[in-house]
């Protein structure tokens, strides 16, 4: 028998509570989907499995697929990424919730809880609770309906299931929508860099920052890095987007070479040992590490201790590492999500896009069920306008409209008059 939910401390609810109403304030175009989810109930009848960050935004998320008619279990994706209040207000309302920070060793088991649930839909952030399904959870896999994909990394693992023919549910990948990766990866993950203001009020101006790779959440850093006046540098494998950097005014050098200017270093690739012994030992005193991908594997710090010779906790999630000539290097989050783990994640306006996504897309998800493959979808881009449609109008901004004159000439291209 699956208990109801396993979190810190369920006294901690009325912060959590009020946390939620707070970003609820700042989230207008999900808060327009639950109206409209509570008179039609779309989700009525389903039970949804979700393994996200249990942030505040997500806790307006529940609330919302709840108004659709979903019974929700929900888990965290990052082990140190839960807002303990938010999972005892959440838990309060009625939802099972299987997480607590730093379940570093219970972070898998809290993913069998959700599963336990026997979910309809699964919603994801790093496919950890997809491929579970699959590796340990078969026989559930006949009832799923389908599955959604918030991350990149998430994304990229589920098309290589497709690849290999080891992928049993059709999945959207979320993440590709064009009104989540544009907004929430460019400017969510990019004011990310100020995690490193929080831990250790640091001074971007006339520092040196490196930027690994120069996909839509490097471009954030590195964007964000430079109008705080830092100096940046750009590491790239790919020679379109190391072109791309090239042309948008950055240096652009190898890692190897890069780390000998550091200050900062931040690392959003998807790939592992990006950063690794031989940086560590070249870089100057006083360097600050954070990684901003989704899994704690681009920072290698097995490496970083191997090659210090002491480890000293200095802030709550600040790592002093000390080498034996007296440098010293410091780590954020435990080289897992920084801008998750010390700032409490990406601003409500911005996930107020990307969970907008996710609720309109389980939507698509039930209307179309019989008409899905088992391969990864994207997103309709009728959604992502919708979205930002709304925004919009929650914002208060107008925008042109074609003419009958204009439509009838756009379509002309199409019959070739």
């Amino acid at each position: 028998m699956t208990s109801k939910y396993q979190i810190k401390n369920i006294d901690l609810s009325p912060k959590g509570e009020n946390s939620i109403y707070l970003a609820e304030s700042r989230m207008p175009t999900l808060a327009r989907i639950r109206r409209r989810f509570e008179k039609e109930k779309p989700l009525k009848g389903l039970t949804i499995g979700a393994c996200l960050h249990v942030t505040r935004e997500t806790g307006v998320l529940a609330q919302t697929l709840k108004a659709g008619g979903a019974k929700l279990a929900l888990c965290g994706s990052n082990p140190l990424s839960t807002q303990d209040d938010v999972a005892a207000a959440l838990v309060k309302e009625g939802f099972n919730v299987y997480a607590w920070n730093r379940n570093d060793s219970e972070y898998y088991n809290c993913i069998k809880s959700v599963l336990d649930h026997k979910p309809d839909i699964l919603i994801d952030d790093g496919a950890d609770l997809i491929v579970i399904a699959h590796k340990e959870k078969k026989t559930l896999l006949e009832s799923i309906l389908g599955g959604q994909e918030e991350t990149t990394t998430g994304v990229n693992r589920l098309r290589v299931m497709h690849e290999r023919n080891a992928l049993n549910i059709p999945v959207i990948a979320v993440n590709d929508a064009i009104v989540k990766k544009m907004f929430d990866n460019r400017y969510g993950t990019g004011q990310g860099v100020v995690s490193a203001i929080k831990a250790l009020n640091i001074l971007f101006a006339g520092k040196t920052v490196i930027v690994a790779g120069y996909g839509p959440c490097s471009w954030g850093m590195a964007t964000r890095s430079r109008g705080l006046g830092a100096n940046v540098i750009v590491t790239e494998v790919n020679p379109i987007r190391a072109l791309e950097a090239v042309m948008d005014g950055y240096r652009v050098l190898p890692m190897e070479k890069a780390v000998l200017e550091a200050d900062m270093v931040f690392t959003s690739t998807g790939c592992k040992d990006v950063v690794v012994g031989k940086h560590f030992k070249n870089m100057k005193d006083g360097v600050i590490l954070a990684n901003l991908g989704h899994f704690n594997i681009e920072i290698s710090v097995k490496d970083l201790e191997d090659v210090s010779s002491k480890k000293k906790r200095i802030g709550e999630y600040v790592d002093e590492y000390t080498f034996s000539n007296g440098k010293r290097l410091y780590l954020l989050g435990e080289g897992r999500l920084a801008n998750l783990v010390v700032i409490g994640g990406h601003p409500s306006e911005i996930m107020d896009l990307s969970f907008s996504v996710q609720a309109l897309t389980a939507e698509f998800l039930i209307k179309n069920r019989d008409k899905l493959e088992h391969k990864v979808y994207t997103v309709p881009n009728e959604i992502s306008e919708e979205i930002a449609k709304v925004k919009l109008e929650t914002m208060k901004i107008n925008i042109d409209s074609l003419t009958e004159e204009q439509e009838a000439y756009i379509k002309s291209f199409e019959i070739g008059t």
